[in-house]
């Protein structure tokens, strides 16, 4: 049975290679509004138009602290074909053990044309500047998800000002 996160919890730790290699965790986010979303696959049609419309709004969220980084089950090398061929802004991390993904709680039985199989429910997570998490958005649908990501971000800040 995956965990169950709520808003007010602490983000699970994370620390995996992103597409060049180099160790991310967490702790590099300390202080920031991070948006961090999971996904089934690079390449995808819906994981490719999600990563295009997080890179169109990246340095926008980046401007007001809210980095965006993505985490797939996907290796090192296919995570930097796929921010090659897209021209992505985005820092995207390999967990091919699933271990990040499953305290996350979004290794989840699927089903699809009669199919039963494990797989990543495409779901984000924005985690405030001292590490809980703020909101959770499960079985994202592409469209109009992003927008509603960045005015909740923009909320945020204005929440954490007060």
């Amino acid at each position: 049975m995956p965990p169950v996160l709520n808003p007010g919890d602490k983000a699970p730790a994370f620390a995996l290679p992103d597409q060049h290699g180099t160790i991310r965790s967490n702790a590099d986010f300390h202080g920031s509004i991070l948006i961090l979303y999971f996904y089934p696959k690079d390449n995808t049609s819906a994981c490719t138009a999600e990563a295009l419309a997080f890179s169109t709004v990246y340095e926008e969220l980046a401007r007001l602290g809210a980095p965006v980084v993505g985490i797939s089950p996907d290796s090192i090398e296919s995570h930097l074909k796929f921010v090659q061929k897209h021209d992505l802004k985005l820092t995207l991390l390999a967990d091919p053990s699933h271990r990040v993904i499953e305290a996350y709680g979004v290794w989840q039985l699927k089903k699809m044309y009669g199919r039963e199989y494990m797989g990543v429910e495409r779901s984000t997570f924005l985690i405030t500047p001292d590490g809980a998490i703020a909101d959770i958005w499960h079985k994202v649908k592409v469209k109009g998800h992003i927008e509603e990501v960045s005015t909740r971000v923009r909320n945020l800040i204005d929440e954490l000002r007060r």
